[in-house]
Order: C-alpha cells, then structure tokens, then sequence
C-alpha cells in the first residue's frame, strides 16, 4: 500500500485529537443533549471522514479541519442516529393494503384505548369476575363468535403462524390433504407445503394446478388422513379451464370421514364488499356458516385491523389448538388485544365500520370523492409553484388496488394526479420525495410521477404540495 505524500501526511497530521474535540465549546451542548458514548463514537467517525477525504484528495484547502463545518455535521449525524426508524409515511401510491407501508392503519379511536392498555396495568389474562388467571384470548373470543358465528375463537401473532398452529395441533404426524392449485407462495417467501411439514404434517396434494375435483380429495383419503385443507390463492389465479371444490362439499366429504376441515381464507373479509361493488371474496361469516371446522385470516388486511392471526371455528377443535405448546410461542401482545377489540367493535355496526375503519373506508370510496380529491390536490400543487410555471400537473382516470394479496383481480377505479417538473425526471422526483420528512411515497407510470388520493390522509396533499413546491433538489 502506497504512503500518503508528504503534503496529505501534513494535512492529517493538523487534524484535532478526539480529545481536544470533547473540550471544545461547541461540543458542550451535544455532550449535554446525547450520551457520551455516542458523541464519542461520531465524532471518531466524522475525523475518519475527514482522513478519507484527505488521502482520496477529495479536501480542498489549506486547512483540513473546519470547526464551522465540523461541528453542525457531528450535530446532523447524531440527531439521525437517534431518529425513529419507523417512521410516518405519506402513501400515495393508491395501494391500500400496502405490505411494505404497514398494510391496514388502524382507526385513530382505537388509540386511546390502546394507549390506556400500554402505559397502565391491564386485565391482559386475569379473570375479573372469578379473581384468578384468565386468558387473553376472551378479550375478543366473544366479539368474534358474534360477528362470524363461530363457537369458538382464538388469536395469534399472523395468519402464517395461525395455519402453522391449527396443523400443528390436529395434523401432526399425519396427512394434510390439500389441492394442488392451492400449494401457493405468499410474501417473504413463505409457502403452503412448507407450513404444513414445519406444523410436523405430511403433505398430500391432490388435483393438477388448474382443476382439482371431490373426487380427488375422497380418492385421497385413508387412515393416515389427518385434515382437509382448503387455502385462499391470495393474490394467485388461475383462469380459463378451471375447477374448484366448494367449501360446502368439502366440508359434507369431511363429515362422512370424521375429519377436520381447515380453510385459510388469507385476508378474510368481515363485511360484505360485493354491496359496495367490490369483488366477491366470501365473508368469514359465510365460511363458518358451510359448516368449515377452523377458519383462519389475517388481522391486518381486509379486516383493518393490526397484525394478527384470528382462529375461529369448532369448539373441540379450538380447545385442542389453544392447548398446543406452539400457541404460547405465537401468541399476541396487549396492544394487539387492544387494537384488535376496538376495531371488531366497529364492525357491529357495518356502516361505522365501513366509513372508520381506513381500510374499508379507502376501498369503497366513491369516484367522485376521488376526483373532487384529485382535483383538490392539483390546485395545491400549482398553488405551491407560484406561478413559476416550473410544475405542471393534470388530473386523469387511472386504477387502485386493494394490496396484501387481497382481491387481485379487482381493479378499483380511481382518479390521479399526473406531476411533471421541469428539469426533473420522474425517477429523480420520486427518489428526492421518499428522502423528505415526512417521506412521500408515491409511483411512476410511463416515466411520469403519479399520486393516487385514495390512500391520502387529511392533511397529506398539503404536505405533497409543500415538498413538490421544493423540487427539484438544490
């Protein structure tokens, strides 16, 4: 390895000791505001900044070390360093259930609630009125019977580690029968065949991957048949030449064999959205009213709620799955409980539900409270440019979606606000929004910058507004 010159070895010779840096003046107000072992780690990591840049000969000057420069930097980094990770983010990309933005918010009056839960004592699993333990699942065991017509009910952790419990309490060491068009892979890589061998089942597909009869699964059962499972192809479809068993025949062939069926309906919708003109995904309440012994969905998606893998079905099959070693290790927080109540509240009353719970009140949002919104954002954005004439903006029908695997085939008319500004391409516009505070995430269609105000919160096309009318970076 080369040595430094002799003028970059003088260079890095006149940068200041960690030690003198602590006893600058300046430094007080940062040693007093973060703990010192953090100042200490940043400051060493800023002087070795400064070292790179002197040996890559990228510092200009005669003097290396600017304590004007120096010290706000050193400031910079340690405000980020203890900035939230998890942040807020403006979602206009028009996806509703978005995996990677958190899927479902949560109704802003659950929040109260929750936050008496989290910063006091709670009943989480003590019983109240018998004055010893209880269990946490009755906090919404009854809410969930009422609303799907279940006998009995349970929630965990996720819908994965919902499916991975039912199997682990009533298929382990035998067979899960399951059609072959159903073996699916869902997000983070997690598939059907493998939840089933990890539950200690053993999977026997039945059916091609486009047509599978009752036939099929009665041809499959024997001695070693330990459940019957029907599996939501979430955001997977086959069209054309295809067929399917009902969940009603599945559940008559499960009868005459004495054998559980499962169905893993994956977003579970509690209310009817066909009323609203929106797919025809089967309700849970449905599912339970075929006669299914378990159902299992996820908490956070069409549901609304947060994440949470809800188990309803049977009663001597739920008691069996509650007392499986597994539950403990998938079990929910009190904060889960807590969300999770308030929001299958809501959904005694269907009209509440469908206008408080942000989920549902995006997805069923009226065309022309779309376009009023549309347009709305439009006058901001030329607001906010000033007459410069540098932006331009434009109002145009475009299409939503659902997210989260959630009704893939449904395309849910929306109308969009098309941004162009001048001198930046649309990738630029994109990458400097979703660096801003809060970060805007928005998308590109044929290289234009697109916002979709179906996924807008009160107050966000103001904040589009203020970080367009700063583009582009300086």
């Amino acid at each position: 390895m080369a040595k430094p010159s002799s003028d970059r070895q003088r260079r890095l010779a006149r940068l200041p000791a960690v030690d003198e840096l602590l006893r600058a003046a300046e430094m007080a107000p940062l040693l007093a505001a973060y703990p010192r072992r953090l100042v200490l780690e940043r400051v060493r990591r800023q002087l070795a900044l400064l070292r790179e840049a002197i040996l890559g000969g990228r510092l200009a000057g005669e003097e290396p070390f600017d304590p004007a420069a120096f010290f706000p930097a050193l400031a910079a980094d340690l405000e980020a360093c203890l900035a939230p990770r998890l942040r807020r983010v403006v979602n206009a990309t028009g996806v509703v259930i978005h995996t990677n933005l958190g899927r479902s918010p949560l109704p802003a009056a659950a929040l109260k609630q929750a936050g008496e839960i989290a910063c006091r004592y709670s009943n989480l699993e003590y019983d109240l009125d018998a004055g010893c333990r209880g269990l946490r699942y009755d906090h919404v065991e009854e809410l969930l019977c009422r609303l799907t017509g279940a006998e009995a009910a349970m929630v965990v952790n996720n819908n994965a580690g919902a499916v991975l419990l039912v199997l682990s309490a009533l298929a382990a060491g035998r067979e899960v029968i399951v059609s072959r068009g159903e073996l699916i892979e869902i997000g983070g890589a997690f598939r059907i065949p493998e939840v089933i061998t990890q539950g200690g089942a053993r999977l026997r597909e039945v059916g091609t991957t486009n047509r599978t009869h009752l036939r099929d699964y009665a041809a499959a059962i024997g001695e070693e048949t330990g459940v019957l499972l029907k599996v939501h192809t979430s955001n997977y479809r086959v069209s054309g030449f295809t067929a399917a068993v009902d969940s009603r025949e599945l559940v008559q062939l499960a009868a005459a064999h004495d054998l559980p069926v499962v169905e893993d309906l994956g977003s579970g919708s509690m209310l009817d959205l066909a009323a609203y003109g929106i797919g025809d995904e089967p309700t849970v309440a449905a599912v339970v009213e075929s006669g299914m012994g378990v159902v299992t969905f996820s908490g956070d998606k069409l549901v609304g709620g947060p994440q949470a893998g809800i188990v309803v079905g049977r009663r001597d099959y739920l008691e069996r799955i509650k007392r499986h070693p597994l539950n403990r290790a998938l079990r929910i927080d009190k904060l889960t409980l807590a969300f999770l109540e308030e929001v299958l509240k809501l959904y005694l009353y269907p009209e509440r539900a469908a206008a408080e719970i942000p989920t549902l009140a995006m997805l069923t949002l009226p065309a022309a409270a779309l376009r009023r919104r549309a347009q709305r954002l439009k006058r901001l954005l030329l607001r906010a440019d000033d007459g410069r004439g540098r932006l331009e903006a434009a109002v145009r029908k475009g299409v939503s979606r659902a997210g989260g695997g959630a009704l893939p085939l449904v395309n849910l008319d929306t109308w969009l606000v098309v941004v162009r500004i001048e001198g930046c391409r649309a990738a630029e516009l994109e990458r400097t929004l979703r660096a801003g505070r809060p970060p805007i995430i928005a998308r590109i269609e044929e290289e234009q910058l697109v916002f979709d105000p179906r996924t807008l919160f009160p107050g966000d096309d103001r904040l589009i507004a203020r970080a367009c009318a700063g583009l582009p970076p300086r």
